[in-house]
C-alpha cells in the first residue's frame, strides 16, 4: 500500500502564517550604527533603520530582477544590482 506521496511546498521562515519577519538580523543593524560613531543604540533605532534598508534593498533588486530579464537572463549579476541603484 503506498502513502501519500504528495511533498508539501516549504514556507520559508519570513511567511509563515502570513506574518512577514525582518530579514536583516538587528545585531548587525546596531553594529553599523555604532561604527557610524553612536555610543548606544535603541532598539526602535535599529529596528527602524533595518526596515528603511529592507525597503531599499527590496527596490534595487527588484529593479535588477527587471534589468536582467531585459537582457535575456534569469542570473542577476553584479552589473543589474549596480546600475539599478
Amino acid at each position: 500500500m503506498r502513502r501519500n506521496t504528495r511533498r508539501r511546498k516549504r514556507r520559508s521562515p519570513s511567511s509563515l502564517f502570513g506574518v512577514f519577519m525582518a530579514e536583516l538580523p538587528i545585531a548587525a543593524i546596531e553594529r553599523l550604527i555604532r561604527k557610524s560613531g553612536a555610543a548606544r543604540v535603541s532598539p526602535q533605532a535599529a529596528a527602524a533603520l533595518r526596515d528603511v534598508l529592507e525597503e531599499e534593498a527590496n527596490r534595487i533588486a527588484a529593479k535588477a530582477a527587471k534589468l536582467a530579464k531585459h537582457a535575456g537572463r534569469k542570473t542577476v549579476t553584479e552589473e543589474d544590482i549596480r546600475l539599478a541603484d
